[in-house]
C-alpha cells in the first residue's frame, strides 16, 4: 500500500463533490504540453513522445512543469489514450506532423475478433508514473488519472489513424454493428482495469476523454458511445481509504445530449465551449458538476480580452457550488505560456471576489 502525503489543496475534489469552495479550482486539458518551453526541452532529452511516455520519471518531471510553473489546482497523469490499444497489441506509433497511426488497425473480422483485454502489466509504466507523481507532488494538489473513452479509442483502432469524416468505423457501425459492439465491450472492460489500477497506485480523480463521442448521430450516441462509458464507472473502484474518487466523463460536442450523460453515473461532466454554462447548470441540478468551458482560442487574445472571457464564464455558472474552471477542449501547442498565467490568476481572483460579493 502506497503512503502518500495529505493533500493540502482539496478545492478541485471539494468543487467535483459540488462542496462550497473558497475559488473556482482550474486545471487545463493538456496542461503538460508543448506550448511549454520546459517541455519542448523533457521531450527532446526522451527522444520521442512514447519515450517520454513510458519513463516514469520523465513522465512525472512533465507532469509536475505547469504546476511548478502556475497556481493550479489538480495535476494530471502525463500519458495517451492510445496506451490501452498499443498494449493490445495494434503497434501504436506517432508521426511526426500526422499522430497517431496504428500498424495493425480493426479492419476484418478475424482482427476484432481477435481482440482482447490486454494484460495489465504491459501498461505497468503508466501505473508506475501515477505512483511516482503522486510521490513528487507531496499533497500539493490532488493527482488526476484518466483513459479515453471505449468509443474515442475505437475511432483510432479502426480508422488506424486520426480521422475527419470517421468513414471506416460508421461504415463497420452501420454494416456491422456486432463487430463495432465487440470492440466497444472489450475496450469497456480493458478500461475499466486500467482506471482501477490507476486509482490503486494513486489517482485521486479519474476522466474519461470521449473526444469523439460528439461525432454520432443521436440515437447511436447512446448505443456506441454512452452505453459503454456507463458500463466503466459501473466497474471503478469509486472509494479509496474512505476517501470518493470522483469520475468526471467529457464527450466534446456532446452539449445537445447533457441530460443522458448527467445520469450516466459520472461526478462531474466536462463542457466544450459551445454550452451556456448557466443553462447547463439549470439543467443538470444538483445531478453533477461541471467542467469547463472556456475557448482555447481566448488565450491567443489579449491579457484584457482574457480576463474579460473568464468574468464571462464565471458569471454565467454564478456563484454556486460545483464548477470547476477549464477549457473548453486542450490547450494549443501555440499558446504562450504567459497568457496562460493570466487566466489561471484571473480564475483565482475573480471568483474569490465573487464569494466575497455573495457573503456580503
Amino acid at each position: 500500500m502506497n503512503q502518500f502525503a495529505p493533500l493540502q489543496n482539496d478545492t478541485f475534489i471539494k468543487a467535483l463533490r459540488r462542496e462550497v469552495t473558497p475559488y473556482t479550482p482550474i486545471w487545463l486539458m493538456r496542461q503538460a504540453g508543448r506550448y511549454l518551453p520546459e517541455y519542448r526541452a523533457t521531450r527532446a532529452k526522451a527522444g520521442s513522445f512514447m519515450q517520454l511516455a513510458m519513463n516514469p520519471m520523465l513522465a512525472t518531471e512533465v507532469t509536475l512543469q505547469p504546476i511548478d510553473r502556475y497556481g493550479l489546482d489538480a495535476a494530471i497523469l502525463f500519458s495517451d489514450i492510445l496506451t490501452v490499444p498499443d498494449a493490445m497489441g495494434l503497434g501504436l506509433r506517432f508521426v511526426e506532423g500526422e499522430g497517431p497511426v496504428f500498424d495493425r488497425p480493426l479492419q476484418d473480422e478475424v482482427a476484432v475478433q481477435r481482440l482482447e483485454v490486454p494484460d495489465m502489466a504491459k501498461l505497468q509504466y503508466v501505473f508506475d508514473a501515477v505512483a511516482k507523481i503522486r510521490t513528487a507532488l507531496a499533497g500539493r494538489v490532488p493527482l488526476i488519472g484518466f483513459a479515453g473513452s471505449p468509443y474515442t479509442i475505437a475511432c483510432y483502432m479502426v480508422e488506424g489513424s486520426s480521422s475527419k469524416e470517421f468513414r471506416t468505423i460508421k461504415t463497420m457501425m452501420y454494416k456491422r454493428p456486432e463487430l463495432l459492439h465487440h470492440i466497444l465491450a472489450v475496450n469497456a472492460r480493458a478500461t475499466t482495469a486500467y482506471l482501477n489500477a490507476q486509482i490503486a497506485a494513486g489517482a485521486q480523480a479519474v476522466m474519461i476523454f470521449d473526444t469523439w463521442g460528439g461525432s454520432l448521430a443521436h440515437g447511436a450516441y447512446e448505443a456506441f458511445s454512452l452505453a459503454y462509458m456507463r458500463q466503466v464507472m459501473q466497474g471503478l473502484n469509486r472509494e479509496v481509504n474512505g476517501e470518493q474518487i470522483p469520475v468526471i466523463v467529457f464527450t466534446k460536442g456532446g452539449g445537445v445530449w447533457l441530460d443522458d450523460m448527467a445520469a450516466c453515473g459520472a461526478d462531474a461532466l466536462g463542457l466544450d465551449w459551445t454550452m451556456d454554462l448557466n443553462v447547463a447548470r439549470q439543467r443538470v441540478g444538483d445531478k453533477v458538476a461541471l467542467q469547463g468551458n472556456i475557448d482555447p482560442s481566448v488565450l491567443f487574445g489579449s491579457d484584457a480580452m482574457i480576463r474579460a472571457e473568464v468574468r464571462r464564464v464565471l458569471d454565467s455558472y454564478g456563484n454556486h457550488a460545483g464548477h470547476v474552471f477549464n477549457l473548453g477542449h486542450g490547450i494549443s501547442q501555440f499558446t504562450d505560456p504567459d497568457a496562460v498565467k493570466v487566466l489561471v490568476d484571473e480564475v483565482h481572483t475573480y471568483s474569490r471576489s465573487l464569494r466575497v460579493s455573495a457573503a456580503g
